[in-house]
């Protein structure tokens, strides 16, 4: 998973921003294509179906077709625009008012309006919540008010109660406008609001999370035909509430595979119209069979081996840094992905502005190098195999097994995969800590701003953060990057931040992706959005 600020800066920031990031399909003028007809699409299966709860990728392409927030991200250019908000102003950069557009309601008729958008990110926020997306409203003032901070992480001590249950940073104004205090300055809030954990929610579906999960009461273009059919399909119908430019399909079917070769198998057979990646042993075949029905674009995901530094093995840094330096990547990308993928030296997209090469300095192989800081660092345990950890069906376990085959050859370590649980029970695992090796996750762009590859991932606390790594320096530079006068001037604040990553590699960086998406001859325009990836709502089908 995925910019901008002020009044007038929201757009044109944006474009400078991103003026290097990666391109998008379809053709320039997104309105065209006619409507209609049946969309089918692969997924896998979600973990969530509430902004507050889902952010996992499956989850997240439901999500933005169910529900819709204050502010879009251009397809093209990755620029912000506004969607449900008729403004989002400040002139400190630390108040912030969001007015709305009027007229919009959820599937059950209530209205979108400014408690819609209160309450969701206060839900979100709630400790006793336990919400995925809840480390997003964190520069929110009042936020360690609802969430107090656990003191010793994952250790004996339980975080303080909360307390309040709303954060203070958040004031109605009237029906269709609030204020957003944050704890300090941050040029780069309108960026983030794009963000599914920050769509509003129905006070029906806060009453009872629960059915909601199951059964969304959205505000989008789209509404769920039934309810969520767990492991088999997820349908949507264009909803009749919706007041803003409609879906181009009537239909969206989400068609739930256990694994990306079989998704595969029935793209083949005519049983599927987009499939948004490809198993990476059938890329050259699909290419060949496909043709001008391949999208392919540089992508800005990113593939790591996540270092589980609640595990007593991998505390030391220059063990994480040995098991860096003996792996060979430009190896297995051409052995594994056709040469398609490019190898990861820092943190940050290259696409996106403030990125730099050679953050890591041990990511280049050096075996040398490894066995030295190993021996520094007393060795590997002896009779301790090295864990190698992928969620199933993916086709991770023919790269993952490289990995360990070049650590065994440089190290002499033992190593074991581990590839046997569905990435919603992989998620919980993560989520939970529970990783006994290097585990592989990756992670996209939230939204178009570079800070959004550093804090989840790496920040005390933040959702996404499972390594469990804290560094009290990396926090600090992340605030003082936060509180910068602009997004343009916070870039150097971040890029030291990410050079703290580069030496202590609480993950060990692999590569960036390429975009690799197949589409079927009922397709008539393709679109994939350089934020949010393959747009099915905007994606329109040959009519008869």
């Amino acid at each position: 998973m995925r910019g901008k600020f002020l009044k007038v800066a929201v757009a044109a920031t944006a474009t400078a921003m991103l003026a290097t990031a990666c391109s998008s399909g379809g053709d320039d003028n997104e309105s065209a294509g006619e409507s209609g007809g049946t969309l089918r699409v692969y997924n896998a299966e979600p973990a969530f179906l509430t902004p507050s709860g889902g952010d996992d990728e499956p989850s997240l392409y439901v999500i933005r077709q169910l529900y819709r927030g204050l502010v879009k991200y251009n397809a093209e250019t990755s620029a912000v625009e506004m969607d449900l908000a008729e403004s989002v102003e400040s002139t400190d950069q630390k108040l912030w008012t969001i007015k709305l557009k009027s007229g919009y309601t959820f599937d059950n008729g209530e209205p979108v309006n400014a408690d819609a958008f209160l309450r969701s990110w206060n839900y979100a926020a709630y400790g006793p919540n336990a919400q995925n997306n809840g480390y997003f409203m964190k520069r929110i003032a009042g936020k360690a008010d609802v969430a107090p901070a656990d003191p010793d992480g994952e250790g004996p001590k339980k975080a303080p109660e909360p307390t309040a249950e709303t954060m203070s940073g958040l004031k109605k104004v009237d029906d269709l406008t609030f204020t957003v205090e944050l704890e300090a300055p941050f040029s780069g809030f309108p960026t983030t609001i794009g963000y599914p954990g920050f769509f509003p929610m129905a006070q029906a579906c806060v009453d009872d999370i629960a059915k909601c999960n199951e059964t969304p009461i959205g505000n989008g273009p789209y509404k769920i035909d039934g309810s969520w059919q767990h492991n088999v399909a997820i349908n949507l119908v264009r909803s009749d509430t919706w007041k803003g430019e409609p879906g181009k399909p009537d239909r969206i079917e989400y068609r739930i595979f256990a694994d990306i070769d079989a998704g595969y198998a029935a793209f083949q057979a005519g049983e599927l119209d987009v499939l948004y990646t490809l198993p990476p042993a059938r890329y050259k075949e699909a290419k060949a069979q496909y043709g001008d029905r391949m999208y392919e674009a540089p992508g800005d995901s990113f593939t790591y081996v996540g270092m589980p530094l609640y595990q007593d093995t991998f505390k030391d840094k220059r063990i994480r840094q040995a098991l860096s330096l003996s792996i060979d990547r430009q190896s297995i990308i051409d052995a594994v992905f056709d040469g398609r993928f490019t190898p990861a030296s820092g943190y940050v997209a290259p696409s996106f502005e403030g990125a730099r090469e050679g953050v890591c300095k041990y990511c280049a192989k050096d075996v040398e190098k490894a066995k030295q800081l190993l021996a520094e660092a007393g060795g590997w345990p002896a009779g301790e195999k090295l864990i190698l950890w992928a969620n199933a069906g993916a086709g991770h376990d023919l790269w993952l097994q490289a990995v360990g085959d070049q650590i065994k050859e440089a190290l002499g370590i033992e190593y074991e995969l581990k590839v046997n649980l569905q990435f919603a029970e992989y998620l919980e695992t993560a989520d939970q800590k529970k990783f006994t090796g290097g585990f592989r996750l990756g992670w996209g762009p939230d939204y178009p701003f570079m800070e959004t590859f550093l804090y989840p991932l790496y920040g005390t606390g933040a959702g996404s953060n499972n390594s469990g790594y804290t560094n009290e320096a990396f926090d600090a530079l992340m605030k003082e990057g936060d509180s910068a006068d602009s997004i343009q001037a916070a870039i150097p604040s971040y890029q030291k931040a990410e050079d703290l990553l580069g030496e202590d590699l609480p993950v060990i960086p692999m590569w960036w992706n390429k975009v690799g998406a197949v589409y079927s001859e009922n397709v008539d325009q393709f679109v994939w959005n350089a934020v949010s990836d393959a747009d099915y709502g905007a994606i329109s089908l040959k009519q008869n």
